[in-house]
């Protein structure tokens, strides 16, 4: 497996993996996450996109798997004494 780039897209962006199993050069496997033209409006912030090496998303990843499973304490329930 030399070269393998898959991709996702949902309605806003599109998340893209390239990787390079035979290039030894730092950064040549990047993970890049772009946003999708809006046809309503909302949430609309222009065509942009931001690319990271593949360990710079694994700590992303790691980051967001540990703060998306537990649950989130609202601001409301937290009492101050």
């Amino acid at each position: 497996m030399s070269n393998y780039y898959n991709e996702k897209s949902t309605k806003r962006f599109t998340f893209g993996l390239d990787r390079n199993s035979t290039a030894k050069q730092a950064g040549s496997n990047t993970f890049t996450i772009a946003t999708n033209p809006s046809t309503e409006g909302q949430y609309s912030i222009g065509q942009t996109s931001m690319t990271m090496t593949v360990r710079e998303a694994k700590a992303l990843q790691t980051f967001l798997n540990t703060q998306l499973i537990e649950p989130v304490e609202s601001v409301d329930s937290v009492s101050v004494s």
